[in-house]
């Protein structure tokens, strides 16, 4: 029997009972996986350190680790654009070149702890060492997304109260335009060869900076980062996160999500202004003293992912779903994968049908997770559990998240922080996404979720990709409704027969009262610039509210 609910968290402090001891002692009890322990660590009660910083009391220490270990190990950090060039640091360079920047921060750019920073740059090493410096300064960072236009910049420099911006020099003339209205703005940085009037170089700095840095004291709760949400449902808002809820919460997350060692090499291929970069590029992998690979890739190409798995010897592969659905495109037995073994994914809903395809070609099981900028990783298929394809896997422990005061309110029920998401709870304590709370449809009393029905019409080889709304009806209320993007190979059938060859489809495929009723074909959907389908713009069009 499944229970419609809505995602609850219960709103709690967080803590790891592991760091409670020394943390020499809890990198080395890099044990065989089993699940039984996570769920146990789930139901301890556990109290939150006071004082915790990620930079001193973990990259410190696997530096100081480095240092004693005999014989080669992994970097810390690889880097690679594709034209041959390569960045490699150990935790000790991480160390030393994060010092001398976080001496550029509190110099220089005169920052403070307690400051904002808007960090506005590519897949590039320097996001890498600036994330750190910001820990070691107490500056809160601000990330970005590089497809921000001036309005985009000049909305968050206001919002945030940013004292400083970082980005390249390609964005710098957009942050230009828009600086005389950001009153808070005192100082640009900008990361190029080049200098440019009125802004300070990063390059420069780094150079002439000093090596040594005393990192600053922080408590859990004290503010680390403050992230804008990829505004799927209206404009972006702020979520604030702690250095405990960053620092502590996703130990989990790459002990028994990510399943890395030291010995591992994670590729996590989130844009930089995205909470899963901080979750699968900076914190889970480097909790565990694994390698952060990168490949700058400015745009997506499914053939360099796949040539870049058969030429380095990546672990661990983190995507969205949609690049799984491109990767599957291809003919993946045709490429050997180097090292490959595990695989996550996250940020939207993965089709089981996708998830088939991958394992059929790869042979490899895709881990899927669920989460928020508000809250991190609520949920997922652990590394150990029994996977049920179209499952987000079962609810993993909590955390306390702060927001705007308004929009928290509004989101609390007693203890219980509610996501604004609806899914169903199956008698093992699986999770299953339905959808946003505004997305379910309501069709003569029947509850449908959009996800369902995408899920069933990408199994048809004509659906590359596909987007399910409410319409208006006179009769229903509302119905189902689907904006389908084609295969090429089917753009030329009669667009009628096709509409009713996919209803059938989706009747065979699921329960029948679902199938949908319109069907409109479509070159491309809407996005956010996170990737994530904007089905409220296209469910805003339907109902006449744009």
């Amino acid at each position: 029997m499944k229970i419609l609910l809505e995602f609850q968290l219960l709103r709690s402090p967080w803590s790891i009972q592991t760091l409670r001891r020394p943390f020499h002692q809890y990198h080395k009890t890099f044990a065989p996986l089993n699940f039984s322990d996570y769920e146990a660590i789930g139901r301890c009660e556990q109290e939150v350190p006071e004082y915790f910083n990620f930079a001193s009391d973990v990259l410190d220490k696997w530096s100081q680790i480095e240092k004693e270990r005999k014989g080669p190990s992994n970097p810390a950090l690889w880097w690679i654009n594709g034209k041959g060039d390569e960045v490699k640091w150990s935790f000790e360079e991480l160390g030393f070149l994060s010092q001398k920047v976080a001496n550029v921060l509190s110099g220089p750019c005169g920052l403070q702890r307690g400051d904002g920073v808007l960090v506005i740059l590519p897949r590039i090493p320097e996001w890498w060492l600036l994330n750190v410096a910001c820990m070691r300064t107490g500056v809160t960072i601000i990330p970005g997304t590089t497809q921000l236009t001036a309005q985009d910049i000049c909305y968050r420099l206001l919002a945030s109260k940013a004292q400083c911006i970082i980005t390249t020099d390609v964005l710098a003339p957009a942050v230009d335009s828009v600086a005389s209205k950001c009153r808070f703005l005192k100082t640009k940085l900008i990361v190029s060869e080049s200098s440019r009037a009125e802004w300070l170089n990063f390059s420069a700095l780094l150079q002439a900076a000093p090596a040594v840095h005393n990192c600053v004291k922080t408590k859990s709760q004290d503010p680390m980062a403050i992230y804008f949400t990829s505004g799927a449902t209206g404009s972006p808002k702020m979520v604030e996160h702690s250095y405990g809820s960053f620092g502590l919460g996703f130990f989990l997350c790459g002990r028994y999500w990510m399943n890395l060692t030291p010995s591992d090499i994670m590729w996590n291929m989130s844009d930089t202004a995205w909470v899963k970069a901080a979750i699968g590029s900076v914190f889970g992998p480097w909790f565990q003293g694994a390698c952060v690979f990168v490949h700058a890739m400015p745009q997506f190409d499914p053939r360099a992912i796949l040539n870049t798995l058969c030429r380095y010897p990546v672990t661990t592969l983190c995507s969205a779903p949609t690049a799984y659905r491109m990767l599957v495109q291809h003919d993946l037995t045709r490429y050997a994968f180097k090292r490959l073994k595990h695989c996550l994914t996250g940020g939207e809903p993965l089709n089981p049908e996708v998830m088939a395809q991958w394992k059929s070609q790869t042979g490899l099981t895709i881990y899927e997770a669920y989460g928020q900028t508000e809250i991190g990783m609520i949920c997922a298929n652990m590394k150990g559990m029994k996977i049920k394809p179209g499952s987000l896997g079962k609810a993993a422990p909590p955390y306390d998240v702060q927001d705007d005061p308004v929009k928290t309110a509004s989101t609390i029920r007693g203890n219980f922080y509610v996501t604004g998401d609806r899914g169903s709870m199956d008698e093992d304590g699986y999770i299953w996404f339905m959808g946003r709370s505004d997305d379910v449809i309501i069709s003569s009393g029947y509850r449908i979720g959009p996800f369902e029905i995408e899920s069933a019409l990408i199994q048809h080889p004509a659906v590359v990709e596909s987007a399910v709304v409410s319409s208006p009806d006179p009769i229903r209320g509302e119905v189902v409704k689907a904006f389908v993007v084609l295969s090429p190979s089917f753009k030329s059938q009669d667009p009628n027969k096709l509409a009713c060859e996919l209803q059938a489809h989706v009747k065979k495929v699921t329960a029948p009262y679902k199938y949908p009723r319109k069907i409109e074909f479509v070159q491309q959907l809407p996005k956010t610039i996170a990737g994530k389908i904007r089905r409220n713009e296209l469910r805003n069009k339907e109902w006449g509210q744009i």
